[in-house]
């Protein structure tokens, strides 16, 4: 009987050096988000890749930050969990990146007994010289980690990752049942795809003050009728977020809807409120409720 693999992969590094695109890239679906704009990434969020001898649970994270609020500490100890229980550590820098935001995170990978591969990312901007002088950089500062060159956004590299990772995993039974794809609920992504939208289209401090709730999800044969709420922290971000005559909010929900269908592969009918929810990001009970409590 052929032996069985499985683990957890989990996927770390600063803010915007490419985790959710090479997340998306191996699990072959788009589960994670992806802005230019920092701290795009608030959840651990999971992806399962299943072959017949394999199971690999891949955990995207947040980029590591130096925390300003409980929303971000509540952020950094995803990431602090994603160090302990891994099988096989994914560190993400990108060409011409100098080390991570939180010096203690670097010494904890440093001292990591578990296997590290270190994927110098977007090489498609880069020439052969510069990479070389990026191999030897991160080779001195990371001796216990295999550096790998890749583009997740062009696959660059991406097989050779999973073909190292499959090598890695230890002998075990599968995690979750073999048709699972990710630990999160459909809502979940209602949510992601909705903050995605407010992330690519208000600038400074709005797209980082908003939590989205959804409060009705209902699906029949033919369409799938869902209600979202999105909270702001001030009447100012409100007015901000729906725009002259709801033109804002509705550009939101019109982009929104267009993924959601595709995601869904089904007709979606999406409403949505705005609401103001006073100081949700440091108020510890809000941030247990959005599921921002890694413990």
């Amino acid at each position: 009987m052929k032996e069985h693999k499985a683990g957890f992969v989990n996927i770390i590094g600063n803010p915007n050096v490419g985790k959710s695109t090479l997340m998306n890239a191996l699990v072959g679906e788009r589960l994670s988000i992806i802005t230019s704009k920092a701290q795009t990434t608030r959840h651990r969020i999971l992806g399962i890749v299943n072959g017949d001898d394999f199971q690999i649970v891949f955990s995207d994270t947040p980029g590591i930050i130096k925390p300003a609020y409980g929303l971000q500490e509540s952020m950094m100890d995803f990431v602090r969990l994603a160090l302990v229980d891994a099988d096989v550590l994914l560190y993400m820098v990108e060409v011409g990146e100098k080390g991570l935001k939180d010096e203690a995170f670097a010494e904890k990978i440093r001292s990591s007994q578990i296997p590290v591969l270190l994927l110098i990312n977007k090489i498609d901007t880069s020439d052969q010289g510069q990479l070389e002088e990026q191999v030897a950089f991160w080779t001195e500062q990371f001796p216990n980690a295999e550096i790998i060159p890749i583009s997740a956004l062009e696959r660059f590299g991406v097989p050779e990752v999973l073909d190292r990772i499959l090598a890695l995993l230890p002998e075990a039974p599968p995690y979750f049942p073999k048709d699972q794809l990710t630990d999160r609920p459909e809502r979940f992504f209602v949510n992601e795809i909705i903050r995605e939208k407010i992330l690519l289209h208000y600038k400074k401090e709005i797209p980082y003050a908003v939590e989205i709730e959804t409060e009705r999800f209902e699906e029949t044969d033919e369409i799938i009728r869902i209600g979202a709420v999105i909270m702001v922290e001030r009447a100012t971000q409100k007015g901000i977020l729906i725009g002259h005559k709801g033109s804002a909010l509705k550009r939101v929900g019109t982009e929104a809807r267009k993924d959601l269908e595709t995601f869904f592969d089904k007709k979606v009918f999406l409403e949505l409120f705005v609401k103001v929810n006073k100081n949700w990001r440091n108020d510890a009970r809000q941030l247990r409720r959005f599921g921002y409590d890694s413990k």
